[in-house]
């Protein structure tokens, strides 16, 4: 069969990149504007969907990759950013994009994303904070007010102070952090088009309304303003804007020009090249 010019590929759009599974989120929900912010960006960006991977945990957010025709991957509780780490190692031609919750991601996958801002491996990450377990009915999450008293398990707020993503990820080693609102998906889909562009680890915050279990989150389109400031490129400026932010900053607040980790391969090996070692050393403590 002949090759196929690629003008003759007819492009993408983003409705292409949508399933035909229909999503089960609650009405309301911000994570459907993120799905439709991401399946514009991938139509943006003209790659094929086989050359995409998005990878997931566990939580409302994290059923994204059904809701896709690329390929995906519904990983375990908090561990979306390793395995989406071990994918772009492995296949370093993939577009390979994570995606989960303020729980998912911060919480049990807290160390794994700490670990990711610092390797830098070239992925995006998008981060859907609504800072509430809302899959597992509406309990305090790591980026909850600590006077937040609507859950039954904390009647009288956790109080405990909340998780700030930007200085977390700053202060492990991110390059490039962007926060978006599901609110506004086209400038969302900017962001995510950005992340994705960016050579390596690319954190796309989003505060994704949790209209269900919290119900005052429907005010933060009233309260989201875009940042005045070009994105810093040190982190010492990052840092010190990080410390006056209120949270409701969008646009790209920091980038920077660190190479990627991309370990040079060694080329492929089988189970049965190494399987002779370990019959060995099981001989051997025998």
């Amino acid at each position: 069969m002949p090759d196929i010019p690629v003008s003759a590929v007819p492009a993408l759009a983003a409705q292409d990149f949508k399933s035909d599974i229909k999503p089960i989120w609650c009405p309301g929900c911000g994570d459907y504007a993120v799905l439709t912010a991401l399946t514009k960006a991938c139509a943006e960006l003209g790659r094929p969907r086989e050359s995409i991977a998005l990878i997931s945990g566990i939580g409302c957010s994290s059923r994204l990759p059904a809701y896709t025709s690329v390929y995906g991957f519904h990983g375990v509780h908090g561990r979306a950013l390793a395995l989406a780490t071990g994918v772009k190692l492995a296949r370093p031609d993939l577009t390979v994009i994570a995606a989960g919750g303020d729980g998912d991601g911060l919480s049990i996958g807290g160390n794994h994303f700490l670990h990711a801002c610092r390797r830098n491996v070239d992925m995006t990450y998008i981060l859907m904070d609504n800072q509430v377990y809302g899959m597992t009915k509406g309990q305090a999450s790591p980026t909850t007010a600590p006077d937040w008293c609507e859950s039954k398990l904390t009647p009288a707020g956790t109080g405990i102070a909340p998780v700030a993503p930007l200085p977390l990820a700053l202060a492990a080693g991110v390059g490039f952090f962007a926060r978006g609102f599901a609110g506004n998906p086209n400038e969302l889909a900017r962001l995510i088009t950005a992340g994705i562009a960016h050579p390596g680890f690319a954190v796309i915050h989003v505060l994704s309304p949790c209209v269900t279990f919290r119900a005052e989150q429907r005010a933060w389109k009233q309260v989201v303003h875009a940042a005045a400031d070009a994105p810093a490129t040190d982190p010492a400026t990052a840092m010190a804007r990080a410390a006056s932010d209120d949270g409701f900053t969008t646009g790209i607040l920091y980038t920077a020009g660190t190479p990627p980790f991309m370990p040079e391969r060694q080329g492929t090996m089988r189970a049965a090249d190494f399987e002779p070692d370990f019959v060995v050393k099981r001989q051997g403590a025998g």
